[in-house]
């Protein structure tokens, strides 16, 4: 039987690897300048952990794991007949793979809170697991990078997380727009209008405005059961055009009589009183039509598209309040972003962005002539790797030919060729793959040259 991998998974060439290293690298260098840490937590977590936290549906699509030993010992034959599958896999799994790195988070921070320093400055870059459909572009296992700040209400961690986006995405060459928007604007439009059980239904419709129009989106609010006298109040801003202060300044009026919608006006203001000064190469839009994780969030929510490809959201976060609450412990405040590793590796690609040493290949191979040659050649090569050149020795002292073949397949730019002569006048003849040109060099000034 051929071998293979479980559908939704998949395996990673060392050329794809070195690109996505230079992408986890990028963005941990990026979280090291603003003083976050790294944590790293379980690839299983018990399912009591897990389950409840994603709602029905995120429930359904958590991997359980089966109890070690005889799994079976709890389980009763009307249980099998009852079919009763939640309640079986209660019996049968103890633990199940993490669906995301948030609920990990909140019960490592309420289990370590002793040892923790508030405001808890964390990243985690590990794979997560969803039993969900494959199709392209979704996996059942894929990684998150996961930046938060936890313990802190100052909007002060915002600013920094706008600057943060920013940064990553200039190292990659990657043309973005952040979007901004706050749960508390939201939640005032729909107080304002009388429907504040109707938030989700507002915003669905507001989103879909640049699609499918005014006319068509006042229709559909009118299906959803919004009075007219709502729909008229809700025009202002549907209708919300200009620069970020002219939005703000149309909802300051819309709001006016909203103690939560001028709350969350005000904390946008702050954003941007600050990421205005900022050398930002990235543009920073008010966008009301960010609706991200509404039952999640709590204040300000981000989200960030590539301006030079169609492609869905490739970074997004935002404010909550009450993330360990789950776990026994209220009142811990934080504010986090998530950087989608698999939408920006397809971009990368898609431009073609990759810095020539992103992918970390074999500068220089020596030719093995044999074991007097490779005796010469190991300090020499020793001191080529301490100047930071990769570099590698053939094996086996094969045909000329066949090295040769081996450091093209590889894209090797240089190989080295020392023979008597060589070793006789401490120098390496080193040939250019790409132009085919060779010459005798001194070592150091080909460790000068190419460190």
């Amino acid at each position: 039987m051929k071998p293979s991998i479980p559908k939704g998974t998949r395996d990673f060439s060392p050329v794809e690897m070195a690109k996505r290293t230079y992408i986890f690298d990028t963005i941990r260098e990026v979280y090291n300048l603003h003083g976050f840490e790294q944590i790293e937590t379980p690839s299983m977590e018990n399912l009591s952990t897990l389950m409840g936290k994603y709602g029905e549906e995120g429930d359904k699509l958590l991997f359980k794991i089966l109890n070690s030993g005889d799994f079976l010992s709890d389980v009763k034959p009307e249980d099998w007949t009852d079919k009763n599958l939640p309640r079986l896999a209660n019996q049968l799994c103890e633990k199940g793979l993490r669906y995301d790195l948030t609920v990990p988070f909140a019960r490592y921070v309420v289990m370590h809170r002793n040892e923790i320093q508030f405001p808890f400055k964390r990243y985690q870059i590990q794979p997560v697991w969803r039993a969900d459909r494959p199709q392209k572009g979704r996996y059942r296992e894929f990684y998150q990078c996961d930046v938060d700040v936890v313990g802190s209400d100052s909007l002060m961690n915002e600013v920094e997380f706008v600057q943060i986006i920013d940064e990553v995405f200039s190292r990659f060459g990657i043309r973005v727009c952040i979007k901004i928007n706050n749960r508390k604007i939201l939640s005032g439009i729909a107080e304002m209008i009388g429907a504040a059980d109707k938030i989700t239904d507002i915003t669905v419709a507001i989103d879909k405005i640049d699609k499918i129009g005014l006319d068509n989106v006042n229709e559909e609010l009118r299906n959803k059961g919004i009075s007219e006298q709502s729909i008229e109040l809700l025009q202002p801003v549907l209708t919300l055009k200009g620069n970020n202060r002219e939005k703000l300044s149309v909802l300051q009026n819309s709001l006016k009589n909203s103690e939560k919608g001028l709350k969350g006006i005000e904390e946008i203001a702050y954003i941007l009183n600050f990421t205005e000064n900022l050398p930002l190469k990235a543009e920073v839009e008010v966008d009301l039509t960010l609706a991200r994780g509404l039952n999640y969030y709590t204040g300000a929510i981000f989200e960030v598209k590539a301006l030079d490809v169609e492609m869905g959201s490739i970074t997004g976060g935002g404010r909550y309040d009450n993330l360990t609450g789950l776990f026994g412990l209220d009142g811990v405040s934080g504010v986090g972003i998530s950087f989608g590793a698999e939408r920006i590796y397809d971009i990368l690609n898609q431009l073609d962005l990759y810095p020539d040493n992103a992918l970390k290949t074999t500068q220089i191979l020596f030719v093995n002539f044999g074991e007097k040659e490779v005796q010469y050649l190991l300090p020499v090569i020793a001191k080529v790797r301490a100047a930071g050149i990769r570099a590698e020795l053939f094996p086996e002292a094969a045909k000329m030919k066949k090295q040769m073949g081996y450091a093209d397949t590889k894209k090797i730019p240089f190989v080295a060729i020392v023979g008597e002569t060589e070793i006789a006048e401490n120098k390496i003849t080193l040939k250019n793959m790409l132009t085919g040109e060779q010459k005798l060099v001194d070592i150091e000034e080909f460790i000068r040259r190419y460190h």
